[in-house]
């Protein structure tokens, strides 16, 4: 008998194509930049350190996945885990690249984690966790994974307004689309608000839960580069404007570069962002 496949929340769908997991790995420079001080909290706060074993909630393509692998050393390892089994072939590529054979993938389902109880030091979800279509079993099964005293930690988007270089190319093609934005639901920014993260990792039966703020700021050489960025290497935009047609496409293009333009400075294009990164203890 076949092995079902985990089915993803409409939105998190969008992730999941070959096409996506391209897009997104292609853009891995761009986002390792914006994202250092992100990286550096998540990690810190999760206490990844040498021969810690971690678990990577939703991983992607890796980039944190290979970040956590370098910290933890040889003694060490990672398991990383995702719904795109696209987006984990390229995430093991990487690894096998960067000289990580501490780093292992695995297709999974986060609400429904076949790994041994008490089995990880650390978790970690880097911009995964508000696409799970049920929060509060995921957590749960984070919970279940780690050994008593392992933190799990999860960075989020926070709000819409301090993230316009995310928001403001999906609030223009949800418009032209006739979708509400943001749609209700799992989500992008389903999680922005740190009182609902925090009490949902309460909820969960997390002890010593932390929600911070983490300044960040997406960079580009020129505009150019920061459109083809929204078009190439954000998914949920992509499924957006597939849905428009030619004229409204045009129509939206136009109307994001003149939005985007503020942020464009003589020496590129800086635009500040805002994520959050929350923290719990088994």
């Amino acid at each position: 008998m076949a092995m079902e496949q985990p089915k993803p929340s409409e939105a998190g769908a969008a992730w999941v194509s070959q096409n996506a997991a391209s897009g997104w790995q292609n853009a891995a420079a761009a986002r390792g930049q914006a994202l250092v001080p992100v990286n550096a909290m998540m990690l810190d706060l999760a206490g990844v350190t040498t021969g810690c074993r971690v678990l990577d909630l939703g991983a992607g393509t890796g980039d944190q996945t290979l970040l956590a692998a370098q910290r933890v050393g040889p003694s060490g390892s990672v398991l990383a885990t995702d719904i795109s089994a696209s987006m984990l072939d390229l995430a093991q590529k990487a690894a096998r690249e960067a000289d990580l054979p501490n780093v292992q993938t695995q297709v999974m389902d986060a609400q429904d984690l076949k790994l041994e109880s008490g089995s990880f030091d650390a978790a970690i979800a880097r911009f995964s966790l508000q696409f799970v279509p049920d929060l509060q079993r995921a957590l749960a099964e984070v919970l279940r994974v780690l050994k008593p005293g392992g933190r799990f930690a999860a960075v989020v988007f926070s709000s819409v307004e301090r993230n316009p270089f995310r928001a403001a190319p999906q609030v223009i093609a949800s418009r032209l689309a006739g979708r509400r934005f943001p749609e209700p639901g799992p989500g992008q920014w389903a999680l922005n608000d740190p009182t609902v993260l925090e009490n949902a990792f309460r909820q969960a039966g997390f002890g010593a839960v932390d929600v911070r703020p983490v300044p960040f700021a997406y960079r580009f050489p020129s505009l150019t580069e920061a459109m083809h960025n929204v078009e190439s290497a954000q998914p949920l935009f992509v499924k957006l404007m597939a849905e428009l047609s030619e004229a409204d496409q045009a129509a939206a293009r136009a109307e994001i570069e003149q939005t985007l333009q503020q942020f464009v400075r003589p020496d590129g294009f800086l635009a500040p962002s805002e994520a959050l990164v929350a923290v719990g203890t088994a």
